[in-house]
């Protein structure tokens, strides 16, 4: 039953919040710690670091974190009595403006913590919608946010009370506008029901794309991982692509594709997904199924892992956690350690399937398309073949689709050193006359 002080933190914050216009919002941030067998669904040091993350991407500042060791959160107010007093009184003293807490609430839950603190209350899914909210830019993006935020919000309209104003502004409140919310509960789910109607469009339009993508022979590979792992600086190194990275949680959620062409001329497709969280709301997951299934139905997954992070583990744990839940395992992937530089990481030993590299600054970026071109499927073989001079249309064709190493014209016809794939393979047996390996 402690209580932690942020003083160093704080005073800082204050000190430079009276040379800032605009006033951040001082947050106390609270959770419940069980003791769970199951530490990625409990309250923890590194969920609670976490949070101070969102808090401050959603424009806040932590002033004070309270945690409460106890085997079995308040089914009506998720912390003691004693511990909302505690929290009470601090933000009397601290001038805060909410609390958010570290696990999803009840509408009861929510609304009886309003009642008792007073100001207003977040969970850890409020506030991550909220994020997703000020981060979505495309317009698939907003819709997925929107339903996202309705689906949570629907059962938690009575009595919401200060969660709800939108007179404060602030955190927990960007998104649908205030009548919207405060409209009755058929007019939501009419909402929901044509948002549902909208994304279904859109999902069929992805489908068709995927399916003209597989028909055309194009290989797919999803960069996956943890929010903030470097997803998409990796893709900016890979393609220049110039999608926007920042150091901050969900950076970016709109899913982004370019095309890589390998040394053997295989075309591979690199599809940036949304980063995963512990805790990841199920209401995000639902919502943003579309996107994430580009994951699911992809050739291979790059795993994209922060190196430098001392919880890398476990966040390898929510990665894998997330992408079983959605049926996106049993197919090839690569293990891609990033920001190497921030901790020497270059200097491990590469093992299959993993690669070391500083997507920020270039490093053994050769050493991962060369793991993707041996973990992608239609890997091609290196021949000798001896093309008839007839065969012109043949030959333009080799140029066009598959990698020519070298050619020379001869008496007999083109002898030429190709990387082919299967089909072109069968195609020319009759005029290959070595198989180089």
């Amino acid at each position: 039953m402690t209580i932690y002080f942020c003083y160093t933190e704080y005073m800082r914050n204050e000190e430079v919040m009276e040379n800032n216009k605009e006033k951040k919002e001082k947050i106390i941030i609270a959770g419940v710690h069980r003791s769970l067998r199951d530490t990625l669904s409990d309250t923890t040091e590194q969920s609670l670091r976490e949070l101070c993350e969102l808090v401050k991407t959603a424009g806040g500042e932590v002033v004070l974190e309270v945690v409460q060791n106890k085997s079995d959160i308040e089914a009506a107010t998720y912390m003691g009595e004693g511990k909302l007093e505690e929290i009470k009184a601090a933000a009397e003293t601290l001038g805060a403006d909410a609390v958010v807490f570290d696990d999803e609430l009840s509408p009861v839950q929510t609304r009886n913590i309003s009642d008792f603190l007073g100001i207003k209350v977040i969970d850890r899914t409020m506030l991550i919608l909220d994020i997703f909210a000020m981060r979505a830019k495309s317009g698939e993006g907003k819709l997925q946010v929107e339903l996202a935020q309705l689906r949570y919000r629907l059962p938690r309209l009575r009595g919401m009370g200060t969660a709800l104003s939108r007179t404060g502004g602030g955190i927990g409140t960007r998104g649908p506008g205030e009548t919207r919310l405060e409209s009755d509960r058929r007019h939501i789910r009419r909402r929901i029901s044509a948002l549902e109607d909208e994304i279904r469009e859109i999902a069929k339009h992805r489908g068709l794309i995927r399916a003209r993508r597989k028909k055309d022979g194009v290989i797919t590979a999803a960069l996956v991982g943890y929010t903030n792992a470097g997803k998409s600086t990796l893709l900016n190194a890979l393609t220049n692509a110039n999608v926007f990275a920042e150091d901050k949680l969900f950076a970016t959620l709109d899913p982004t594709s370019r095309a890589i062409t390998l040394d053997d001329n295989r075309k591979i497709l690199l599809v940036d997904t949304v980063g995963f969280i512990r805790k990841l709301p199920h209401h995000l997951i639902e919502a943003f199924k579309s996107t994430l299934e580009e994951a699911v139905v992809a050739d291979m997954l790059i795993h994209v892992i922060d190196a430098s992070d001392e919880d890398a583990e476990s966040r390898i744990a929510v990665v894998e956690q997330v992408l079983d839940s959605l049926g996106a395992m049993g197919k090839p992937i690569i293990e891609v350690f990033n920001k190497c530089d921030a901790c020497g990481a270059e200097e491990y030993v590469f093992s299959p399937n993993r690669v070391y590299i500083s997507a920020k600054y270039g490093k053994n970026t050769d050493k991962l398309l060369y793991e993707i071109a041996k973990a992608a499927p239609g890997k091609k073989a290196r021949v000798k073949a001896l093309i008839p001079y007839s065969e012109g249309a043949l030959m333009s064709e080799l140029h066009e689709t598959q990698k020519v190493l070298s050619e020379e014209y001869t008496e007999r016809g083109t002898e030429t050193e190709l990387m082919i794939d299967d089909g072109m393979y069968r195609r020319i047996r009759e005029y290959i006359i070595q198989d180089v390996g």
